[in-house]
C-alpha cells in the first residue's frame, strides 16, 4: 500500500508542518530518555513536575486535532469546555502511570499528525476559535503545536535549550511574543535588538522602536528568546537602563 501525504500541495504550509513534526519528535526525545522515575522530576515551570508538562503537551494535540476536525467538517468543536475544563484535565493527566502517560503523548501527536495529513487542501483556510477566543484559520494550528512542542522540550529540564530550537522558529516566537507585548501596551521603553540572527552580522529589533531612552536587550536570539518567554536570563545584556540588572520580562501568554 502506498504511503499517505498531506493533502495540501502548499510549499509553506508543507515546510510548518515539518517544523511541527520534527518539534514533536524532539519533544518525544527528550521524554524517552527519561526513566519513569524521573517523570516526578522538576521543570522550567512553576507549580509543573514533568509529569504537568507531559500531560498538557498530549492534550494540547487533542485539543488542536479537535480545531483541525472543524475546519474539515464545519461542526464548532472547541479546544476545551472551558479554562477550568482545561486546567482540571492536565491536573489529571498528571496523576496516569507512566506507559498511560507515556501513551498519551504519543497517541496524541499521531492522531493530530493524521488530522493535518487528511485535511483538503481547501479547508486549511476555513476559520477556527482558539481557547483565548481568536479568529484564526487552520493554518495557525500549525504554528500553535509548533512553539508547544519546541518550548515544552526544553520546560522538560533535561537537557535541551532554546540553541536546539530552529531559527525560523525562534524569529517567529520573538515576534509573537513582542507582538503582544504591543497589544497589552507592557513594551514601553523595552528594544529588543537581537546580534547575528542568521550568522551573517544581520541584527534583528523588535519592541518599543520610538523610545527616546529606551532599556534595550541585546544577546543572540536563542539568549533573548530565552528571556522573552520567561525561561532564563543568560547569555544576554540590558543597555541604556538605570541598572546593568537585566529585567524580567513582560508576560507573554
Amino acid at each position: 500500500m502506498a504511503a499517505r501525504h498531506d493533502l495540501t500541495t502548499d510549499p509553506r504550509l508543507q515546510e510548518e508542518l515539518l517544523q511541527a513534526r520534527r518539534g514533536t519528535a524532539f519533544f518525544a526525545r527528550k521524554l524517552n530518555e527519561l526513566t519513569d522515575a524521573e517523570l516526578d522530576g522538576g521543570t522550567l515551570l512553576p507549580d509543573w513536575n514533568r509529569r504537568h508538562v507531559i500531560a498538557h503537551v498530549g492534550y494540547n494535540a487533542r485539543a488542536i486535532a479537535r480545531l483541525v476536525e472543524w475546519a474539515a467538517t464545519g461542526v464548532e468543536t472547541p479546544m476545551y469546555p472551558s479554562a477550568e475544563a482545561r486546567n482540571q484535565e492536565i491536573n489529571f493527566g498528571a496523576t496516569l502511570s507512566p506507559i498511560a502517560l507515556r501513551n498519551l503523548f504519543d497517541h496524541s501527536a499521531v492522531h493530530l499528525s493524521v488530522e493535518w495529513r487528511d485535511l483538503p487542501e481547501a479547508n486549511w483556510a476555513n476559520e477556527v476559535r482558539t481557547a483565548q477566543g481568536r479568529n484564526v484559520l487552520a493554518t495557525e494550528t500549525v504554528w500553535m503545536r509548533t512553539r508547544e512542542v519546541w518550548i515544552h522540550s526544553i520546560d522538560l529540564a533535561n537537557g535541551a535549550t532554546f540553541n536546539d530550537i530552529p531559527t525560523t522558529v525562534l524569529e517567529r516566537l520573538l515576534g509573537d511574543i513582542t507582538s503582544a507585548w504591543k497589544t497589552r501596551g507592557t513594551d514601553t521603553g523595552l528594544l529588543i535588538k537581537v546580534t547575528n540572527t542568521a550568522g551573517n552580522g544581520t541584527d534583528l529589533t523588535l519592541g518599543d522602536t520610538t523610545a527616546t531612552d529606551p532599556t534595550i536587550i541585546t544577546g543572540p536570539l536563542p539568549a533573548v528568546v530565552e528571556w522573552a518567554t520567561g525561561r532564563g536570563r543568560n547569555g544576554i545584556a540590558a543597555l541604556g537602563a538605570a541598572t546593568a540588572t537585566v529585567p524580567a520580562a513582560p508576560t507573554w501568554i
